[in-house]
């Protein structure tokens, strides 16, 4: 018999995933793949809001685009990585050596 308030951990290897590679080998918890999916639904539901026609007409609800007021200017040329490109890459490299 099993009590309910006895917390369980279960771990698993992620199999299927269209956001991360299958061959890494890390375990994941049931909770962790759902908040995975969580945040991800959510800021995929967030970006479809910023740009709906109606975003421009509900400025005081929904999600707000934050812009500086008074950006630095050593960060004009700043230029976003790609984390999983440098992955790919780093993967890559490591394997030809």
């Amino acid at each position: 018999m099993t009590s309910s308030s006895t917390p369980r951990m279960h771990t698993y290897k992620r199999t299927s995933s269209p956001r991360s590679p299958t061959n890494t080998g890390e375990l994941f918890t049931p909770a962790h793949e759902e908040n995975v999916r969580f945040i991800h639904d959510t800021w995929l539901c967030v970006l479809r809001d910023i740009k709906s026609p109606q975003h421009s007409e509900r400025n005081d609800r929904g999600p707000q685009e934050y812009v500086e007021k008074n950006p630095n200017p050593n960060l004009h040329s700043f230029i976003p990585v790609d984390l999983s490109d440098l992955k790919k890459r780093n993967t890559q490299d490591s394997k030809k050596s």
